[in-house]
């Protein structure tokens, strides 16, 4: 018999931890180094003891820290506990509910609040909320109590939560059959000339920071993934947009915008916090500094959330205010602007 989280075949008193699969597009790469630029905090030494403890496994094999994964290799980081995230406890975390009924829960996120404990995270999430002031959520294929989506750390804004099984089941194909609505709202590096526009283009891993995503325009890799934009604001060097996601894929609208050329404002993890228009003047630097310091996060902001009712069938759709820090930085931007005359680059 085999226990939650175990793997057939392999040592009964292991859980896995980690399971990723190479890209098609993977070039040789020894698994030491292709799980440490996959699990977030993790060191080459302390993944090299996992492989010489006989933890590491490439397609249900145990191998040593200097095999090369290859395309569609499927590697599993094999432990003798139950992932932390599994040993859920609830804690008295504050939670802002826009929305609760029997079946579902709309929560609006603060920056900062990752949604589900992973590596290095295992307590202060959302999850960690939920399970704390709500009893018998339902699990997800992932085994997370109520979640049907997610929003990276920090981003703001409303996620949906289900309180029952029904609900779990029709909200989650409602995101798989892209009729649910979610509109965010974003500062990106330039200005987009177009008034709005679609950008589409499959996604994946980088292939060299595997922290990051990556556009394959060509389809033949990845996931497909479509965003729709539209302009609401020119301030220069600067613009805020409304995202509208069609699909639903990790960073999508993160990566998207950088493939375009319009980096998320103070997106560190894709080089937004980095001056990326603008003059060279000091007083300048000096402004996007402070910015940032107003903004000290990726500006992006889950603004609006639709779905239709699990048991009424209503379309609800509910909206947030923009954050204070988004707010701040905006309106430094607009004072910038008006002062500035600005060229083409």
């Amino acid at each position: 018999m085999i226990k939650d989280n175990q793997v057939e075949g392999m040592d009964d008193d292991l859980y896995e931890h980690h399971r990723f699969e190479a890209s098609k597009g993977q070039q040789p790469l020894r698994v030491d180094k292709f799980l440490m630029n996959l699990i977030e905090n993790a060191t080459r030494s302390k993944i090299q003891k996992a492989a010489d403890s006989g933890n590491i496994f490439v397609n249900d094999i145990s191998v040593k820290s200097n095999h090369k994964v290859k395309p569609l290799d499927v590697v599993r980081v094999m432990l003798e506990h139950p992932p932390y995230e599994h040993l859920l406890k609830g804690e008295d975390i504050p939670l802002d509910i826009v929305y609760e009924d029997d079946q579902v829960i709309v929560v609006n996120k603060p920056a900062g609040m990752v949604v589900h404990p992973g590596h290095g995270n295992y307590s202060g999430t959302l999850v960690n909320a939920l399970a704390f002031h709500f009893e018998n959520l339902p699990m997800n294929s992932s085994e997370r109590p109520g979640l049907v989506h997610r929003i990276d750390k920090d981003t703001t804004g409303l996620l949906v939560v289900a309180k029952t099984e029904l609900a779990m089941d029709y909200l989650t194909k409602q995101f798989a059959a892209k009729t649910s609505e979610r509109e965010y709202i974003a500062i990106v590096w330039g200005d987009i000339k177009e008034d709005e526009g679609t950008i589409e283009g499959n996604i994946d891993r980088h292939p060299v920071n595997r922290m990051q995503m990556s556009v394959y325009p060509e389809g033949d890799q990845g996931k497909h993934a479509v965003t729709h934009f539209k302009v609401i604001e020119r301030l220069g060097y600067v613009t805020v947009i409304s995202c509208r996601l069609e699909t639903g894929r990790t960073h999508q609208i993160r990566v998207h915008l950088k493939y375009i050329g319009h980096t998320l404002f103070n997106d560190e993890r894709y080089g937004g916090n980095l001056i990326l228009k603008g003059t060279t003047f000091t007083k300048y630097k000096q402004f996007v500094d402070n910015c940032f310091k107003v903004l000290p996060r990726q500006a992006l902001h889950a603004r609006t959330l639709g779905f239709e009712h699990p048991i009424t069938k209503e379309f609800m759709r509910f909206s947030t205010e923009i954050p204070t820090d988004i707010q701040d930085c905006i309106e430094k931007w607009r004072v910038y602007s008006k002062a500035q005359t600005f060229t083409e680059e």
